[in-house]
């Protein structure tokens, strides 16, 4: 185990994940190789690593997406993560929204899923990711931009205690990032617990809490905030060479 520097929790918190020798096999590749740690409520976590590193599979994992091959997981306090589910909001690689809907024709199929029934609810989140509510135009006509945040307002529809977004500032313009990543920090402040999976690690170091390196599909590293080493763009490369810097000392 990692274990952070900025560790405010004691033995009576109840972690918001935790994770204790977690296996990932696809065929004879090991994507997670036994990864142990806990993640206290509350805090903004930014995964980092290259691509391979076992980013994806670990949040897919967590979000009851993608079963372990071994070891455990509990979510809010669940191990079985079905029953956690309805707590999670994820955001992957793809939209997962209706391209022939406009946005409060999505948001209102999404919030259905949920037994949420509340157009002024659909529009709330709608706006809180800067689209228009009012917008009369199918998602299949939005920019990359927009489509990633109207995802994000569909991954929070039901007001998720646990949020999991993987690169969701892919194909985004830095500014409207940097708007999103200030709406998440807020989220994070309102107490949610957020992971995100970038390769934009700079655009969160802002409103990050902690920084969690993976490589090879191990735990390497993990940090208060953000480390300028690591948003260089191979931080595991970064880590290796403060590592023998710090040996010729």
């Amino acid at each position: 185990m990692i274990p952070s520097k900025d560790s405010e929790q004691t033995a009576g918190d109840q972690p918001a994940v935790s994770v204790y020798e977690l296996v990932r096999h696809f065929g004879r590749f090991a994507a997670l190789r036994g990864i142990t740690s806990d993640f206290a409520a509350g805090k903004l976590y930014v995964v980092l690593g290259d691509n391979g590193a076992g980013k994806s599979t670990l949040l897919r994992i967590i979000a009851g997406l993608l079963p372990a091959t071994g070891g455990e997981v509990r979510v809010l306090g669940a191990k079985d993560l079905r029953s956690a589910a309805t707590r999670v909001g994820y955001m992957g690689h793809a939209p997962l929204v209706y391209d022939e809907l406009d946005a409060m024709e999505n948001l209102r199929y999404f919030a259905g899923l949920y037994g949420i029934h509340d157009d002024a609810l659909c529009a709330t989140a709608i706006a809180r990711v800067g689209l228009d509510p009012m917008l009369k135009r199918r998602v299949g006509q939005y920019s990359q931009g927009m489509r990633q945040r109207i995802s994000l307002a569909r991954a929070v529809i039901h007001d998720p205690e646990l949020l999991m977004l993987d690169e969701p500032f892919s194909n985004v313009d830095v500014g409207s990032a940097r708007e999103m990543a200030k709406l998440l920090g807020h989220m994070r402040d309102e107490g949610k617990t957020v992971f995100v999976v970038t390769h934009q690690a700079s655009i969160l170091a802002p409103v990050a809490d902690e920084a969690v390196l993976l490589a090879d599909g191990l735990m390497v590293a993990r940090e208060r905030g953000m480390p300028e080493w690591m948003t260089q763009p191979h931080p595991a490369e970064a880590l290796v060479a403060r590592a023998h810097q710090e040996a010729r000392r």
